[in-house]
C-alpha cells in the first residue's frame, strides 16, 4: 500500500530471507566471510547460534549463494530427521542410490562418492538449519559423518545453525565428542540502536528509496528497544510504522508511528506485561526497607525537665528581646598579592585531515546506481583513505575508464566468491571527462608486505592484472 508513497520498488521489510536485503553490519558480514573461509579450508564442523529472528536463515541462504561453484551445497531444513534418514537425505541431494539398506554399507558408499567428488576438485558442505531441534541420536550421526575423510582432508563440511538451545544440547556429557569436533562457533548477537538505524536505512535503500532517512532517531530508539535488536521483529515494527505514516499522509516516521506499530505487534504485550510486576516488586522492596528503617531507628530521648536554679545565685539581666548582638571587630585583612598572569597554554595546530573535504565529496558524487557491493566497497575505501597514514601501502590491481556500476558489481561478486571482498577497495577518481575507478587490495605496513601479499593472490589475478604497490600518499594525491 505504501510503496508509491515512499518511492519504493518493493517491500523493504519482508520477513522472508530475501538475500538482496542481507545486512552485513553487526558482524554479519564478518561471520559470512569466516564461514566461507572455514568451508573452503577443511575446518570441520562449524556452529552458528542465535535467538529466534536474529537472521540465521538469512545468513545460511546468503552463504549458499556466495560459495563458489565448485562447492556442492546440501541444505537440510527438516530437523526431525532420524539417525538413518539424515544419511539418505544427503544421498538424495548427491543423486546417490545405496546398493543395500545396511548403514555400514551406506556409509562406505557415501565415502567413496565423496572421494570421487574431491578428486574432481569439488567440495561438499551440509548446512543444517534449526539444528537445535534435532534428536540426540541424529546429532551423534552428524559426528560420524564428520569422520568421513582421507588421510589429509575432510570430505564433508558441516555447518549447524540453531537457537541457543543448541549450545545447551552440546553441553550434555553424551554429546561431548560432537562438541570437541566443532572448530568454529559464531553467535548472532542482537543489533544495537546505532546498528538498527543503519539497518533500517539499508533496507529502505535496497528497496529503491532514494531520499533522506525517514526514521527519526526517537522512532529508531523505540523500535530497537521493543524488538530487542532482533531483525525479524525490527522488520515487523518497521513495516507497521511505514503503514502508520502512510495512513497519516506523512513521510517521516516519528515516535508516534513507532508506538502505534509496537502496540499493534504480537510481542509488545509480553514487554508491557513485565512492567507491572517490575513496579510491584520495586514497591514491595521499598516498603520492606522503610519498615525496617522505622523498626530499627533509635528512639529520641524524652525531653529533660528544666532544673530549678539555686535561689542564692544571682542571674544576669536577660537581654532585651529581638536585640541584635554587637558586631565582632574584624581583623584587618592583609592586601592580596597582585595576581600573576598565567602563561598562555601552547596551542598546537590540529593535524590536517588525511582526506580533505573536497576529496570526500568527489568520492560521494560518483553515481554507483545503488549497486550494493560497489556502494559498500567505495564506503570502505573512503574510510581507509581517511585513517591510514602516508607511509602505509595498498596493492593496486587496476585503474579503468569503464565506470559502469553493473560491470564493477560483477567483478566484486567474483571477488566475494574467492573470499577476497573484505580486502577489496574501489576509489572513484574524478577527472575532467568524468570518473575513473581505481581498485586496490589490502592495507599493509610497508612496500615489502604489499609485495608479499601480491604473491598470495589467486593466479588469475596475477595473470590479468599488473599489480603495483602504492603508498596511501600516492593514492590520495590524484584525488
Amino acid at each position: 500500500m505504501y510503496l508509491e508513497h515512499f518511492g519504493l520498488s518493493e517491500p523493504p521489510f519482508r520477513i522472508t530471507p530475501h538475500t538482496d536485503f542481507f545486512f552485513d553490519g553487526a558482524d554479519r558480514g564478518a561471520t559470512l566471510e569466516a564461514l566461507i573461509y572455514a568451508i573452503l579450508n577443511d575446518e570441520g564442523i562449524v556452529k552458528v547460534s542465535g535467538e529466534v529472528g536474529s537472521g540465521k536463515t538469512m545468513l545460511c541462504r546468503v552463504l549458499m549463494e556466495r560459495l563458489p561453484a565448485k562447492v556442492e551445497t546440501i541444505y537440510l531444513t527438516t530437523p526431525s530427521l532420524g539417525r538413518d534418514e539424515i544419511l539418505y537425505a544427503i544421498a538424495d541431494e548427491l543423486r546417490l542410490e545405496f546398493s543395500q539398506g545396511r548403514m555400514s554399507v551406506a556409509l562406505r558408499e557415501l565415502q567413496e562418492n565423496l572421494i570421487r567428488l574431491y578428486a574432481e576438485g569439488r567440495r561438499v558442505v551440509v548446512l543444517i538449519d534449526e539444528a537445535h531441534a534435532m534428536p540426540e541420536e541424529t546429532l551423534e550421526q552428524v559426528r560420524l559423518l564428520s569422520n568421513l575423510e582421507t588421510s589429509r582432508h575432510k570430505l564433508l563440511q558441516i555447518v549447524l545453525f540453531g537457537q541457543p538451545e543448541l549450545d545447551e544440547a552440546l553441553a550434555r556429557p553424551s554429546l561431548r565428542q560432537l562438541k570437541d569436533r566443532i572448530t568454529h562457533s559464531f553467535r548472532m548477537r542482537p543489533l544495537s540502536v546505532a546498528e538498527v538505524a543503519r539497518y533500517l536505512s539499508f533496507r529502505m535503500r535496497a528497496a529503491g528509496y532514494r531520499g533522506p532517512d525517514v526514521f527519526t532517531p526517537k522512532a529508531v530508539a523505540l523500535i530497537a528497544r521493543a524488538s530487542d535488536g532482533l531483525t525479524r521483529r525490527i522488520n515487523i515494527l518497521a513495516d507497521k510504522s511505514l503503514l502508520s505514516a502512510f495512513s497519516a499522509d506523512t513521510h517521516a516516521i516519528t515516535a508516534r508511528h513507532a508506538r502505534a506499530a509496537i502496540a499493534d505487534s504480537e510481542f509488545s504485550p509480553l514487554r508491557r506485561a513485565k512492567r507491572p510486576a517490575l513496579y510491584l516488586g520495586a514497591a514491595l522492596a521499598l516498603g520492606i526497607l522503610i519498615g525496617l528503617a522505622l523498626h530499627w531507628a533509635p528512639s529520641a530521648p524524652p525531653a529533660a525537665k528544666p532544673a530549678a536554679a539555686p535561689a542564692a545565685t544571682p542571674t544576669a539581666p536577660a537581654p532585651a528581646p529581638h536585640a541584635d548582638p554587637p558586631p565582632a571587630p574584624r581583623a584587618q585583612a592583609a592586601p592580596a598579592p597582585p595576581a600573576q598572569p598565567e602563561p598562555a597554554a601552547e596551542t598546537k595546530p590540529a593535524p590536517a585531515p588525511l582526506l580533505s573535504r573536497e576529496q570526500a565529496q568527489r568520492i560521494e558524487r560518483y553515481d554507483s546506481r545503488g549497486q550494493r557491493l560497489l556502494v559498500e566497497r567505495i564506503a570502505a575505501a573512503r574510510a581507509l583513505l581517511a585513517r591510514e597514514p602516508d607511509e602505509r601501502y595498498s596493492l593496486e590491481l587496476f585503474i579503468t575508464d569503464n565506470t559502469d556500476p553493473a560491470r564493477m558489481e560483477r567483478f566484486l561478486a567474483r571477488a566475494r566468491s574467492l573470499a577476497l571482498l573484505p580486502e577489496m577497495y574501489v576509489i572513484p577518481l574524478a577527472s575532467g571527462r568524468g570518473y575513473r575507478l581505481r581498485v586496490v587490495y589490502g592495507d599493509f605496513p610497508d612496500r615489502a608486505a604489499a609485495l608479499e601479499a601480491e604473491r598470495g593472490l589467486p593466479p588469475k589475478y596475477q595473470k590479468e592484472f599488473r599489480t603495483t604497490p602504492r603508498s596511501f600518499a600516492d593514492l590520495r594525491r590524484p584525488m
